[in-house]
This record gives C-alpha cells, sequence and structure tokens, in this order.
C-alpha cells in the first residue's frame, strides 16, 4: 500500500576503497523509509563520505522527498535561474554545455556551500563518465605535522571567478556577471564528526596575506594531498544510480572523457552551516548575497 511502512529492510554497507567510498544495499529512496534506515544511511556517508545507491527509481518529487529526510533543501543553484516547478534540482546535463572536470568542492564560493549533495543519474554515456571523490578529511590527517600546523591557521579567499570557472563553464560571462567571494578557513571542523578536513578546490583563488604567486603556490601544495590516488575513490555510472556525498569533507572531479554523448544527472543538496577554521572563527562574505539559495527560497 503506498506510503506504508513495510518491515525494514537490512542496510548493508561495502566498502569500494581503503579511504573513501561504500555501496549501500537494502535501500529504496523512492518509497517511506522507517528512522532508523534514514539513520543508517546517514552514518554511513558521515564515516565513509560518499555513498552510492544503485537501481533507485526516482523523479523530482521522489528524490525531493527522499532528501528531506536528511535536511533541509536548498534551491538548485545560486547563479543560474532555478525552474518554479523544480526549485530544488539543478540538471546536470552535457547537452546545455555543463561538466565539472575540475577538482572541487561544490559551492565553496559561498557563506555557507551544500552540506551534502545527492545526484541522481538519467542519462550515462555508453563509454566514460567516471566521478572521482577525495576524502578530505584522510588528506588533511596524511600531511606533515608542520604542514598541518600552517594549514590550520591559512584563510583562504573563494571565488565564482576562479580556476573551476575558466575551464568548465562555456558562458563565463553569464556566471562570474555578479562576483560572489567568501574568505574561509583552510581547514573546517566537521560540524557533525569533529574530524579537521581542507577547504580547497576550484574555486579557492588566494591565501589571505600572501602574494599571488605564494597563494598558489600554498594552494597547489595543499591540494596535492587532496588528489593522491589513496585519498580517492571512482564510480563508474549506471542509470538510475543516486550518489550522495559529505561536502563538507570532500571534492570530487566528473571526467570528461565521453565526447559528445549525452549524459545527465539530477541533483539535490542540503542546506550548510557557516564553516568553522580550528580556531574558531567562521567564515566571512567578502562579496555577494546567497542567502536565498541556502535558505531554499
Amino acid at each position: 500500500m503506498t506510503g506504508t511502512l513495510l518491515p525494514s529492510p537490512t542496510v548493508t554497507v561495502q566498502r569500494i576503497a581503503g579511504n573513501i567510498g561504500a555501496v549501500i544495499g537494502g535501500v529504496d529512496a523512492s518509497g517511506p523509509l522507517r528512522d532508523e534506515v534514514v539513520a543508517q544511511v546517514r552514518q554511513a556517508l558521515l564515516d565513509h563520505k560518499v555513498i552510492f545507491l544503485r537501481d533507485q527509481e526516482l523523479d523530482y518529487d521522489s528524490q525531493v522527498a527522499f532528501v528531506k529526510r536528511f535536511g533541509d533543501l536548498t534551491l538548485g543553484h545560486p547563479i543560474y535561474d532555478n525552474a518554479e516547478e523544480q526549485p530544488h534540482l539543478r540538471a546536470m546535463d552535457s547537452s546545455h554545455g555543463t561538466r565539472a572536470n575540475h577538482w572541487h568542492t561544490d559551492l565553496s564560493f559561498i557563506e555557507r556551500p551544500p552540506a551534502a549533495a545527492f545526484l541522481h543519474a538519467k542519462v550515462i554515456p555508453p563509454v566514460g563518465g567516471d566521478t572521482i571523490w577525495a576524502n578530505t578529511a584522510t588528506a588533511y590527517q596524511s600531511m606533515p605535522a608542520e604542514l598541518r600546523d600552517l594549514a590550520d591557521r591559512l584563510r583562504i579567499v573563494h571565488s565564482n571567478d576562479s580556476d573551476f570557472t575558466d575551464d568548465t563553464v562555456d558562458w563565463r560571462g553569464d556566471y562570474i556577471s555578479n562576483r560572489i567571494e567568501t574568505e574561509h578557513p583552510a581547514v573546517r571542523v566537521h560540524p557533525e564528526t569533529g574530524e579537521r578536513a581542507l577547504l580547497l578546490g576550484g574555486f579557492a583563488q588566494s591565501v589571505v596575506g600572501y602574494s599571488p604567486q605564494v597563494s598558489r603556490e600554498l594552494i597547489h601544495s595543499l591540494q596535492e594531498y587532496v588528489t593522491k590516488p589513496e585519498q580517492t575513490v571512482r564510480w563508474q555510472w549506471r542509470v538510475g544510480d543516486l550518489a550522495i556525498w559529505d561536502n563538507r569533507a570532500t571534492e570530487h572531479y566528473a571526467v570528461y572523457d565521453y565526447g559528445t554523448a549525452h549524459r545527465r544527472a539530477e541533483r539535490l543538496t542540503l542546506v550548510g552551516s557557516t564553516p568553522v577554521g580550528v580556531d574558531g572563527r567562521p567564515s566571512v562574505v567578502l562579496c555577494g548575497d546567497t542567502t536565498a539559495y541556502s535558505n531554499g527560497a
């Protein structure tokens, strides 16, 4: 019967890489779920940073209902127009020039980057189109103590006018028509786990107090620890896959190796909190107003 909670299935969690990633079994995201099942999925996300559910049949309404079990939804995007009938959806569609083949944390140029993202595969190329995720918490732990100490004290400006924008956005002028910049700690304290995680990626533009050249070198040096293969997992998509990642402790890269083939996935995101550094200092908005996006309306 529609809307009836069935007996809880056995939720399985299978790790797929040493430091990040797990496949979740026994969960149908399209139907009602018991609180304990949602709690198990949430814990798996915190533990493994990105999790994958195969063979999920989701339309917009059922995907929204599932994601709402984990928190409040943002609008689809803080820059692009959001469709009135599906305001929370961001379609990642190759036919519209959308790609993300640059390491990044989603929307790190805003004050409150999304806490988590839920991406459902609709159309997958016959070959290629994988996505790679990296664990920025274990990357931080892998750094020498002296470098961790330096990173703990750095502040980094993230901007929508960035390397990511240069590399991945076809209509760059539209993307940066309204400048959005935020000063974040280079290392944020995860609000749920207490872990320290690097906050970097393609929107990271400069290090506060350092020259442009030194800024680039510092960001590059820290970023190298994130993208080491040991910190990553690579996912080969199938139609119906649902990937969920903790945007507070990951970066990702959508591999653009499928030419003119069609690729489409639909993303919903959860409202995030303002990052806080090791010293307790929160992020600071430098320019731009994205409160409507974070408030979901």
